[in-house]
């Protein structure tokens, strides 16, 4: 008897965990943030995963960044193998500027999924911009090794391998992306400058 009670129990939870879930989305699409956060909070559980990656997320979306780190990271402290609520973090680090901490989730996801184009494009970027052109290559390298005929990943792979002075390999790059974008001016102007 204690066994059904239990299962009907949790059914029930369930049950209204979806209505609160479906009430939030609701409240989302119309833009109201706290009622989408209100609907889910009376099922909030430091150690439940959705319930944090649905408020990590609205939070987000309130434009209250540190409210959103912290419930992203809670997310990512119940499931640590998990890469969504990495990105999910990522995602309110970049507005507040953290870009060490942002790079570490990229590092942190590609330990996980070293093959993940997403992570390795981004990391690639953050690193180029540091002008580390040749360990940003390494980066681009993956995403065009998975994306052969991918054009954000050859033009800044082009751009990278250019700026590390691997001329013949930017070249190649560059051509590949006028491929795909025929015409574009900046790897138009790449491939004139490893011709040079």
């Amino acid at each position: 008897m204690l066994v059904f009670l239990v299962v009907k129990v949790n059914a029930q939870t369930n049950i209204a965990l979806q209505k609160a879930f479906q009430n939030s989305y609701n409240e989302e699409s119309k833009k109201n943030y706290a009622e989408a956060i209100s609907d889910i909070m009376p099922f909030y559980a430091e150690n439940n995963y959705e319930t944090n990656l649905r408020i990590g997320w609205l939070y987000y979306l309130a434009k209250n960044y540190t409210a959103s780190q912290n419930y992203y990271t809670r997310a990512i402290n119940v499931r640590p193998n998990a890469v969504e609520a990495k990105f999910g973090l990522i995602k309110p680090l970049s507005l507040s500027g953290s870009w060490d901490k942002v790079m570490e989730q990229y590092s942190n996801i590609l330990k996980l999924d070293p093959q993940n184009t997403q992570a390795n494009y981004w990391a690639g970027i953050i690193i180029y911009n540091k002008k580390q052109y040749a360990t940003s290559a390494k980066y681009f390298a993956k995403v065009v090794a998975l994306y052969p005929f991918d054009y954000d990943g050859n033009h800044m792979l082009g751009w990278a391998l250019l700026f590390s002075g691997r001329k013949a390999e930017a070249k190649s790059c560059f051509e590949r992306a006028l491929l795909i974008k025929p015409g574009d001016t900046s790897s138009t102007d790449g491939l004139n400058r490893s011709v040079k």
